[in-house]
């Protein structure tokens, strides 16, 4: 009578027939349920364990008592180091042996060791770190390595199916699977530090030593870096964060051809747009930014950006929100040019920017008063040098780096003496020579020997 009943309600489309086996359902019913294996076993080989030695120094207690001093010697006072181990995890991303991670996972370490997924283990060396966006990259002598590639992340679609991999707790190759649940999130920041945020928002389980590893889609392509958690225990609670693939494209990039990372800026401080403005610019929506203030000589005021514009699109992309402005700024370089839609008085304009850095350069003057360029340190030759080599003018590359300089050949200590044909005395020159190059920037100088030397740079396109 049971089995009547189910026959008769299934027959009248009144209830679903229910399989008795799962292993029993059709290919048509199967293509419903999302299938993980291929994206996870693909992409797991190429999520590693970072494991990271911090040395910490630390000043005894100053004791002037002569007793304690004849007994204990004055070494009790000396500073002393002390050693302590962290853990994290990281992304193949080139079969040479460059990986990324968060910054924070590494940014302290003297020493970073990196395991595979096949349990070989290799020392690793920072190439560079961007605090701002919580990327740092690593690599490791090796060749052949499987990797991921890195996929567009702004396609990313609310609901889509994600997997996060990394190593919780030191489980390693763990991989938890999650969806989409928003784009563009930032969070506090207490510490007052320029930062670019538009997490990705998943709710696959992230814990402490996920940190730095992969956040992939279904077709195991790297959608994001796993960066951080929301939780008032530490452990995950059903928020996870990752920085997009897109930031993480950009972002080593730079640190691999510079050293450092080259960040666009408009020169403005900007806003939400929330409903009074909305009213008041005749706007369709709260989507765009507002600009509250205009930087003297940054682009945007170069470009006849005022104060009351708001910004709704750079070069097409549409600008949601400040997080998202931040966003697309970022992923231009000092240099190029983008087309700014914006609203003044109600009325929609477009005009050209150019974007700049702070010091409208590709190069940063540094504390000690060195300039970077193309990751290395460059500083004016002092009199003696140049003496021994018998030359009027030269800038010395006091450390080549791991940018694009190292990258040509050269070593610490090259004296930089022209600059495609034309001679150089100061840091600054070097810079403004290559900013005029064209397509290749072309050095010659001298080794400390001596020894004649010519390097050609491509310049990015």
């Amino acid at each position: 009578m049971r089995k009547t009943l189910f026959s008769v309600l299934a027959a009248l489309g009144l209830m679903a027939a229910v399989p008795a086996n799962s292993a029993n359902l059709s290919d048509a019913q199967q293509r419903d349920y999302p299938d993980f294996t291929y994206a996870a076993e693909t992409a797991v080989e190429a999520v590693v364990y970072v494991e990271v030695t911090v040395t910490q120094t630390y000043q005894m207690p100053q004791i002037d008592d002569p007793f304690f001093r004849f007994f204990f010697g004055d070494e009790f006072s000396q500073p002393r180091s002390q050693e302590r181990k962290g853990s994290g995890s990281g992304v193949i991303i080139r079969p040479d042996g460059y990986i990324v991670t968060n910054n924070h996972v590494v940014s302290q370490a003297s020493k970073v060791r990196v395991t595979l997924n096949n349990n070989r283990s290799y020392d690793a060396t920072i190439i560079g770190t961007d605090p701002a966006t919580d990327v740092a990259l690593i690599k490791i002598e090796a060749t052949g390595l499987p990797y991921l590639e890195l996929a567009d992340s702004d396609k990313l679609r609310l609901g889509e199916w994600v997997l996060a991999i990394g190593s919780p707790y030191d489980l390693r190759s763990t991989i938890t699977a999650g969806i989409v649940s928003a784009k563009g999130r930032s969070m506090p920041n207490y510490t007052g530090e320029f930062k670019i945020e538009s997490f990705i928002q998943t709710d696959a389980a992230v814990n402490p030593g996920n940190s730095g590893g992969a956040l992939v889609n279904k077709k195991g392509e790297l959608v994001g870096v796993n960066t951080a958690i929301i939780s008032q225990t530490g452990s995950y609670t059903g928020y996870s964060f990752a920085v997009p693939s897109n930031i993480v494209k950009k972002t080593v990039a730079d640190l691999i051809d510079f050293g450092a990372v080259r960040r666009a800026k408009l020169g403005v401080v900007m806003s939400p747009v929330d409903e009074k403005i909305a009213e008041e610019m005749k706007l369709s929506d709260l989507d765009g930014v507002y600009i509250v203030e205009v930087g003297k000589g940054g682009s945007a005021e170069k470009a006849g950006i005022q104060k009351g514009d708001v910004i709704l699109s750079v070069d097409g992309k549409r600008v949601k929100g400040t997080s998202s402005m931040q966003t697309i700024v970022n992923s231009y370089h000092p240099g190029d040019v983008a087309q700014v839609e914006y609203v003044r008085d109600g009325k929609h304009k477009t005009v050209k920017v150019t974007f700049t850095s702070d010091s409208e350069t590709s190069s940063t003057t540094l504390a000690d008063g060195s300039v970077e360029f193309y990751g290395a340190k460059l500083k004016a030759a002092d009199s003696k040098t140049l003496s021994s080599l018998k030359i009027k003018s030269g800038v010395v590359v006091e450390s080549v780096g791991t940018g694009k300089l190292a990258a040509a050949g050269a070593q610490d200590g090259l004296i930089i003496r022209f600059v495609n044909d034309q001679p150089v005395s100061k840091p600054q020159d070097v810079v403004t020579e290559a900013g005029k190059a064209g397509r290749v920037v072309v050095i010659e100088g001298l080794t400390p020997a001596g020894r004649s030397v010519f390097y050609a740079i491509p310049k990015e396109q």
